[in-house]
């Protein structure tokens, strides 16, 4: 009795986290809203090791009242086999959108990992267009997962 009560406990805490993967993680920063998906897209086998892909769709919008721009990126990016790896960059897949307000900007993206659990997070630089001023926009931590049978 007691394993068949803990195998329902583990099946439950497995839906849980794979539901909360499904759903989207929002955050919003000066104004800015960060919205983001995460898909596991499959294995792969790179230099004899295997890898996991990961895709992640993320939306900017601008909710604030002057037009800005998304300058520079940094990450965060978690391997559970691996130390972080840390990535700065300009803008976003090459581009530097421009938000008017109201206005976002998405942009789907990948990582390859080489264990089936890792994480990213990190921020944007954007500038402000009115006032000149480069401020900070938070993106949420997010997981890459994948379960293994």
């Amino acid at each position: 009795m007691l394993l068949k009560t803990n195998k329902n406990c583990f099946r439950i805490l497995l839906l849980t986290v794979f539901l909360s993967h499904l759903s989207m993680i929002t955050q919003i920063t000066n104004n800015i809203k960060i919205s983001v998906l995460t898909n596991f897209e499959g294995t792969i086998i790179q230099n004899g090791m295997l890898h996991y892909a990961h895709s992640y769709h993320i939306t900017i919008e601008n909710n604030g009242r002057n037009t800005v721009q998304l300058l520079r990126r940094h990450w965060e990016i978690v391997d559970s086999l691996q130390p972080t790896q840390i990535v700065d960059g300009e803008g976003v897949i090459g581009k530097k959108p421009v938000l008017l307000p109201g206005e976002s900007h998405s942009y789907t993206s990948g990582c390859m990992l080489i264990s089936n659990y890792g994480a990213m997070s990190g921020y944007y630089i954007m500038v402000d267009f009115k006032t000149g001023e480069e401020f900070m926009v938070t993106v949420p931590k997010f997981n890459l997962f994948q379960f293994i049978n």
